[in-house]
Parts: structure tokens; sequence; C-alpha cells
């Protein structure tokens, strides 16, 4: 619990610095049987994150990287609001779960395709997913065909904007993807499995790991993760931009991963962190625009506390400013007398 120390004190100061600025910021209301308030929309913002970052995590964890998955994001919106678009009844729920199961489909296939490039061929992870970056942006542009496909379906419009139990559904969305990837990963010996495969993939492949598929399912997983980020970005503006939605999540993805505690030469990863990191980056985006950061100076702010916490975590950092004592070896008493004779 000590590597949570430092992103929990973060977010605990970001959250006082908002209650300072706005004194009803921890207020939440009831209206309509739904909650309302600022720590909701914090959740309701680091919903798609955390589901992007989570799938990251786990790629990282094997030594791998992706830098696609803000294209497969813009790509499954994309196709989720052209296929809506397309519908004689846009509030037909049954046409919705088709888009849907289509979107997570094709970003199925899209990260067997991250994970064919990386576990086969034997390319490498930041080249292998920078193609599908940069493709799939396009790929996404050509579903849109360049324009901004606005669709007016109620049951879509659920996925990211929505509540069930007075909660937003997007957030009980994540929260379930997240639970399950946890139990996979800590209940069973996969976890164990993937930190080998990050730790020492050589070593792993010699011990009867089958390293390859592992590779291939967290790629998938990955690209799934992204997917679903995707249907709730575009289902809460009703609209889906192929040059816009996931620009730069990746990078977000990555940070709330490092910020999480997990290292990005792979081995060791946490969950629990990533979460936390997703959390905190949301929460840093709205403190900026509470306390009124002006617009031209709002990224340098932001790396600004970014670089401070790295670098609180870092044990090397730390220890420069800790004072070195000398150390003073004990004498036995018997040595003492021979020493005095």
């Amino acid at each position: 619990m000590k590597r949570f120390i430092w992103p929990v004190g973060v977010l605990v100061a970001l959250l006082i610095t908002n209650v300072i600025h706005t004194h009803t910021f921890f207020s939440i209301e009831l209206r309509d049987g739904h909650l309302y308030g600022s720590i909701v929309d914090i959740l309701r913002a680091s919903a798609p994150l955390a589901l992007v970052a989570l799938g990251m995590t786990l790629v990282i964890a094997t030594g791998g990287i992706d830098l696609s998955v803000g294209a497969v994001v813009a790509i499954a919106g994309a196709l989720a609001c052209l296929h809506i678009s397309g519908l004689g009844d846009q509030g037909s729920v049954t046409g919705v779960l088709v888009a849907v199961g289509l979107a997570i489909g094709l970003s199925l296939v899209l990260g067997a395709w991250n994970g064919f490039l990386v576990a086969t061929i034997g390319i490498q992870p930041i080249i292998a997913t920078l193609i599908l970056m940069v493709a799939g942006r396009g790929l996404a542009q050509l579903i849109t065909d360049g324009q901004i496909i606005t669709v007016n379906s109620g049951p879509y419009k659920m996925i990211g904007a929505g509540y069930w139990l007075g909660l937003p559904l997007c957030v009980l969305i994540a929260g379930a993807v997240v639970a399950l990837a946890a139990v996979l990963v800590r209940r069973s010996a996969l976890g164990m499995l993937l930190e080998a495969v990050g730790g020492n993939a050589e070593a792993s492949r010699l011990a009867g790991i089958k390293s390859r598929w592992l590779i291939l399912a967290v790629y998938v997983f990955a690209a799934v993760c992204a997917g679903i980020a995707g249907l709730m970005i575009s289902s809460n503006v009703s609209s889906a931009d192929g040059n816009n939605a996931g620009l730069l999540i990746e990078l977000d993805a990555i940070l709330a991963v490092v910020l999480g505690g997990t290292s990005l030469s792979g081995g060791r990863f946490s969950i629990v962190g990533t979460v936390l990191g997703a959390v905190i980056i949301k929460t840093l985006d709205i403190t900026i625009y509470t306390i009124g950061v002006p617009p031209e100076v709002t990224l340098l702010f932001k790396a600004i506390v970014v670089i401070v916490l790295c670098l609180a975590q870092s044990p090397k950092f730390r220890a420069m400013f800790q004072r070195q004592r000398p150390v003073t070896a004990a004498v036995p008493a018997d040595e003492k007398v021979q020493v005095r004779a």
C-alpha cells in the first residue's frame, strides 16, 4: 500500500483545492432518482479513460505498449453511430445492440491484428501499434466519410450519459470490467504469468509458458476496452468524430498506468493503481478549470503537476534529499577491555 501514498496524497490535494475554490464541490444531489455533483462528474469522466488504461496496464505488464487505442476508440464510435444512423428507428434497442456488437467485434479484430504483429511476426510493439494508430484514424474517417455523424438514439445515449440505480451507467460498466479483470488476474495464475512474460520473456518461454498466446490476448483485451470506451464517448455526445474522438487518449492512458505505479519495463502491475491514476488525471482536468488556469498554459500546468507526482514516487529522487547518517559499528565489550589492556 505504500506505493499508493503519493498518488492518494496528490488526489486529496486536488480535491481540497477544488473545495477551497468551490465550497459545494462535495455536494451530491438526488434528482429524479439520479445522483448529480462534481464527484459524480469526475467518476463519469474517468470511466472511459480507466477502461483504456486498464487494457494498457496488461499490455505494459507483458513488456509491450499500445499506441493504437485512441484510433480504436474513434473506429468503434464511428461504426456504431454509422449503423444507428442508418436505422429506420434509431430508438430500436435491437438495432443499438447490433451496433454495439459490430463495434466491439471490430475492436477485437483490430486487437488481434496488433497481437499478431507483435507476438507472431515479432515487430516491436511501439511500431506495430503505431501502424494501426495512423491507419486506424484514417479508417475512422473513412467510416464517417470525413463528417461528424449525429444520432438521436435514446438506448445508445444510455451507454455514456444514462443512469442505472442512481449512478451513471458508464461508471457501472467500467467498474464491472475492472472487477472482472481484477478477478481474472489476481484470483488465478494469469496475473503471475503476465508478470513472468513481462519480467523475462525468454525465461518464461523456457519454463513452458505460452507467451505468444498471452501477448495476443492482452492486445485483444486492450482493444476491446478501447472499443467500449469509444462507445461511451460517442454516445455521451450522440455523435462520432473520426478525427478527434479519442485523440491522445493513449498518452493519458500510459500516464495513468505510470501514476498507478506500474513500470513501463514490464513485470509487476497494479489495476487499482491504474484506476487511481485515471481518476487523478480527470480530477486534475476539472481542477484546472475550477481554479481558472488560463487555456494557453493548461497543458504546461498539467505537465508540472504530473512531473511533481512522478518525482515524489521515485525512490532515487527522494533519496537525494535524505541525509546520509554515518554508520557506527558496535564494539563488543570484551574487545574494549583488550584494547584498554
